[in-house]
């Protein structure tokens, strides 16, 4: 019983470890005069843009840096669950 609730707290300090990096690794996009920062957790970090910018380009520019900010989370989250083994494995 204690083995296991050893591994949950194991597996907290890793997701906890693991959101304090997703809020630190910050992705850029850049479309044309769009620049666009975004933080592995899906948060905007800063938006800069020029005066004649079209709406429809900066909403493509944002859904791009969401995409590429979802992929670097992704390849994090593989890379923690590849080492804990399973939940199923602490459930059982």
């Amino acid at each position: 019983m204690f083995d296991k609730m050893k591994q949950m707290y194991e597996l907290k300090k890793k997701a906890d470890a693991l959101k304090k990096e997703l809020e630190n690794e910050i992705v850029e996009v850049e479309a044309g005069d769009i620049k666009i920062r975004v933080s592995a957790d899906q948060k905007i970090r800063d938006i800069t843009f020029g005066d004649s910018v079209d709406p429809k380009n900066l909403r493509d520019a944002i859904n791009k840096a969401l995409e590429e900010s979802q992929k670097v989370a992704a390849e994090k989250m593989k890379g923690m669950m590849g080492g804990m083994g399973g939940l199923s494995d602490l459930l059982k």
